[in-house]
C-alpha cells in the first residue's frame, strides 16, 4: 500500500494537533485503515477504536445502522455508509470517524454497483460528508485503493478552514 503509512502519519499529526480522537467503521476492508493506523507507535494517542462491521447484522448491533434502512438502499450505499460514521461516534469516545462499505470483489457486484464501488462516510465535529469512488483492479487493488483514499480524505476534511464568519452588516 504504498503512501499509506505516510498518510496516516500526516492524519496522526492532524489528530493530535487537533486534540481528537478517530474511529473507524469499517465492511469491505475489514479492518485495514484500523491497520494502517495503528501500525504507527504512539496511535493510542489519536486513535479511539475500530469497528469491523462485515455483516448486516453487525452494521446494526455495533453501529446501530437500522436494519430497514439496509434493506431498503443495501449495505453498498451512501445512506449506510452515513449511519455508519454516525454510528461509530455514537459507540466510541471518538470525535472522527470513517466508515467504508463496498464492493471489493471479484463477485458481489451488480449494475448499479459493480465490482470497485466504494462508500465512504466521514463524520467530524458539526458535519457529515459522504462520497462514492470506483476502483479498478482485483480484490487486494479495491481494498488497498479504499484505505488510501480514505486516509487521504479524512486528512483533506480535517484540514479545510472553518468556514468563515459572515461579517457584519454596517450600519
Amino acid at each position: 500500500m504504498n503512501g499509506v503509512a505516510e498518510l496516516a502519519g500526516q492524519l496522526a499529526g492532524v489528530l493530535q494537533a487537533q486534540g481528537r480522537m478517530l474511529a473507524t467503521a469499517e465492511s469491505c476492508t475489514g479492518g485495514m485503515i484500523s491497520a494502517a493506523c495503528t501500525d504507527l507507535a504512539g496511535s493510542s494517542n489519536w486513535f479511539e477504536r475500530g469497528f469491523v462491521t462485515y455483516s448486516n447484522e453487525a452494521k446494526t448491533e455495533l453501529l446501530g445502522v437500522p436494519a430497514p434502512l439496509i434493506a431498503r438502499h443495501g449495505a453498498v450505499s451512501e445512506e449506510v455508509a452515513r449511519a455508519m460514521a454516525s454510528g461509530a461516534l455514537a459507540h466510541s469516545r471518538a470525535q472522527v470517524s470513517v466508515a467504508v462499505t463496498g464492493v471489493a470483489g471479484p463477485t458481489g457486484g451488480s449494475a448499479a454497483k459493480p465490482v470497485g464501488t466504494v462508500w465512504f462516510g466521514f463524520a467530524l465535529p458539526e458535519r457529515l460528508v459522504s462520497e462514492v469512488r470506483r476502483f479498478d483492479g482485483d480484490r487486494a487493488a479495491v481494498r488497498s485503493a479504499t484505505v488510501a483514499h480514505a486516509l487521504r480524505r479524512l486528512l483533506q476534511l480535517l484540514q479545510e478552514p472553518e468556514d468563515p464568519e459572515v461579517p457584519e452588516e454596517a450600519g
